[in-house]
């Protein structure tokens, strides 16, 4: 079998590299042209802001001096004005500066024979309280000149101050500039040509010879590679803006259109997930919520000449997987919910047993149908207020969980719950959280440690409310408890709080979010949760008791 070659051959055409070292030997003699035009041009609007900017800063010294002000308001404004201003005027290089009245008259001119007569130029902006700059033909000819107000200490315009450049001193100026274009243009064209020679042999090295049409074809490929995977991908660089964004990724970051070129914290994400996405640390399985989905965060940094060069993130879609768990976890809260109750039994099947081989027969009788009574009622209650099946489930199972941990757990007397048409399985997300998290924070305090639940329909909204007897939420936690992340629960090891914690909460949020409701908690000793959901479906008409 014949050995394959480790450098795929360039094909008969030209290579790549020389066919670039031609073109940019075409560019760099367009561009040295084109670039000597631009700078004569730059040269020229540099020399005629160089003029502006001297005008408008002498103008508005001379507007804010008190010297002015005081001399324009008095007898001769003339006597005092003319030898300061000219003197200006020579220590700044300008070729006119005038002070003139507001309606023209000028106080002073390099040429005294116009000083009385009237100013020639425009002065409606300056009389308006503004400074501005224009090219106009004045006594002395065409001339860059800037105008502006004299204003006295009640802000009104008591006088006017213009100052200008004449087009032959500027053009002067812009002359001594030309040599130096044209001999950077030559420089710039010599180094041009050394380095278009320079960069076409590297390139050659790179490419191994190969030509644009086989370059073309490989990044085609590479191309469809990258949009056919099923994990979203995001190149980000170091100011951490998308530089590459597959189609998977801006279908779970829910992103209209092409986001590169933006960054990270421009394209609307929830602010965690924004943070998590730019942060330069690496980062494994990282959970992470938005609007509609559960998603997997993988970040590598990749670093590039020994400098950040920004991160290659992966995003995994966990929504389903998330659900999957949420159900499985309430199997599992079902499951030991069963196991308690069947322990619970068998003790009291054992004492009603005792009682009746030590021929109490009658106290056997009463103690079992008072222990079938109480463990009947909450199902009676639960069962005939609630008609969600998995809702009722869900009561009824976390009432026996409860009672295991040693928590009471009360549905208040006005619940009332027809057939919601919400998704069971986001019913159990909001009720089976809201309500684990009350079971702990209601371990946390002191006895009677107890759990009340209030689930009623109010007009075409479902309404919940979980009321806990522990030590509750200051105003800061209650303002973070929605947060990813944030618990007011420790490790068993000791860490901090909100290391692993804090996915229920967020959890819920984000199922009230996606159907439209509200959630809110009040803080202070006992924390109370309140949902507000509108139904999917319109429920049974029925008389009820509103908590």
């Amino acid at each position: 079998m014949p050995i394959l070659p480790r450098r795929t051959r360039a094909r008969r055409g030209t290579s790549l590299a020389r066919q670039l070292l031609w073109l940019q030997a075409l560019v760099l003699l367009a561009v040295v042209a084109t670039a000597t035009v631009v700078a004569y041009l730059d040269a020229r609007a540099a020399v005629q802001r160089a003029a502006e900017q001297r005008t408008t800063a002498v103008v508005e010294s001379l507007a804010d001096s008190p010297l002015v002000v005081d001399a324009v308001t008095a007898a001769d404004p003339t006597a005092v004005l003319q030898p300061f201003v000219e003197q200006v005027r020579t220590d700044t290089g300008l070729s006119f500066i005038t002070v003139m009245a507001p309606d023209r008259t000028r106080f002073t001119h390099p040429d005294p024979t116009q000083i009385g007569r009237p100013f020639v130029g425009t002065i409606t902006r300056a009389l308006a309280g503004d400074t501005f700059t224009e090219t106009y033909t004045g006594t002395l000819g065409p001339s860059v000149r800037t105008t502006g107000p004299v204003l006295d200490a009640d802000g009104a315009v008591v006088a006017l101050v213009s100052a200008g450049i004449t087009v032959d001193v500027v053009g002067a100026d812009l002359a001594t500039a030309v040599p130096g274009i044209l001999g950077t243009a030559a420089v710039t064209l010599a180094v041009g040509a050394l380095g278009s020679w320079a960069v076409s042999r590297r390139l050659r090295r790179q490419t191994g010879g190969l030509d644009a049409t086989t370059m073309a074809a490989m990044l085609e490929h590479h191309e469809a590679v990258l949009h056919a995977v099923r994990e979203g991908l995001l190149l980000l660089d170091g100011e951490q803006r998308v530089r590459l964004a597959n189609d998977e990724a801006r279908r779970l970051l829910d992103l209209d259109g092409d986001p590169a070129g933006r960054r990270v914290d421009e394209l609307g994400l929830p602010a965690e997930l924004a943070q998590a996405l730019a942060r330069p640390q690496r980062g494994v399985d990282e959970v992470h919520l938005t609007d509609t989905r559960v998603l997997l965060v993988n970040r590598s940094p990749t670093r590039a000449s020994g400098r950040d060069a920004g991160s290659v993130v992966t995003l995994r879609d966990h929504t389903e997987l998330q659900a999957l768990t949420g159900e499985r976890d309430s199997v599992r809260a079902f499951a030991e919910s069963l196991r308690a109750q069947a322990h619970e039994a068998a003790n009291r099947l054992h004492a009603t047993v005792s009682l009746v081989e030590l021929g109490r027969s009658r106290e056997a009788v009463e103690f079992a149908t008072a222990q079938l009574a109480s463990a009947q009622q909450l199902t009676d209650r639960v069962v005939g207020a609630v008609e969600e099946p998995v809702l009722a489930a869900l009561l009824l199972g976390k009432a026996a969980t409860a009672a295991e941990r040693g928590v009471h757990l009360d549905v208040d007397p006005g619940t009332a719950v027809g057939v919601t048409g919400i998704p069971g399985g986001d019913l159990v997300t909001v009720v089976g959280n809201l309500l684990d998290n009350a079971i702990d924070a209601a371990l946390a305090g002191e006895p009677p440690r107890e759990v009340q639940i209030g689930v009623w329909e109010d007009g075409d909204r479902l309404e919940v409310r979980v009321e806990d007897s522990g030590p509750g939420l200051t105003e800061e936690e209650a303002r973070l408890a929605f947060r990813r992340g944030w618990s007011t629960k420790t490790h068993p090891d000791g860490a901090p709080a909100g290391l692993g914690r804090g996915l229920g909460l967020a959890l819920v949020e984000q199922v009230v979010r996606r159907h439209g409701g509200t959630v809110a908690v009040r803080p202070g000793p006992g924390a109370e949760f309140r949902v507000s959901l509108p139904l999917a479906a319109p429920a049974q008409v029925r008389e009820r008791v509103t908590p």
